[in-house]
């Protein structure tokens, strides 16, 4: 006898012969980007479809949607440790988590959190606080603003590259975000 007292090769009550029951698995999983809304199980979600990486590096800023996975141009080969000392020659760069919403008027940036990390290319090796970048992302996508880090020609560049990639986006954009850039 197998589970609960049936012989072998016997179905399972309830089920038809020759068609095993079938019962949905239920996984628990962390859905990063989905479009659907959430309720009941799995309510967990968290979209990121409305989040943009931006990197500024050497006074440039630009987008690269690699930085979602750590896979930056500045990232790619570098191993991070959470000890600044491992990076003694590393220059500064910062990922800014820039979330767009939506209002009546339009589209906005609604959201930027920067956050450090430094990168020895040569070395490569580099330092980062995952967590704060996990926080600042989290913070974004919850419409805050912590630029204060930043110095004024990252601020100068950031600036730049959110009025030339849509400027009308920028000019309905809250006055924190438009002062925190401000030099």
């Amino acid at each position: 006898m197998t589970e609960q007292g049936r012989g072998p090769g016997q179905q399972p009550e309830g089920s038809a012969a020759g068609t095993p029951e079938k019962k949905e698995k239920r996984s628990l999983a962390l859905n990063v980007v989905s479009g659907r809304e959430h309720k009941g199980f799995g309510a967990g979600t968290i979209d990121l479809s409305n989040v943009a990486c931006v990197i500024i590096d050497n006074g440039e800023a630009y987008i690269d949607v690699g930085a979602m996975h750590a896979k930056s141009k500045v990232e790619k080969g570098i191993k991070f440790s959470t000890n600044k000392e491992d990076v003694p020659n590393g220059r500064l760069c910062w990922i800014v988590w820039v979330a767009v919403d939506r209002n009546e008027e339009g589209s906005y940036y609604a959201g930027a959190t920067a956050c450090p990390m430094l990168v020895d290319t040569e070395a490569r090796r580099g330092w980062k606080i995952l967590a704060q970048h996990v926080n600042n992302l989290d913070y974004a996508i919850k419409r805050r603003f912590v630029l204060n880090e930043l110095g004024d020609q990252e601020k100068a560049a950031l600036q730049r590259l959110l009025i030339s990639h849509n400027e009308e986006w920028w000019n309905r954009s809250p006055e924190e975000l438009k002062q925190g850039l401000s030099v």
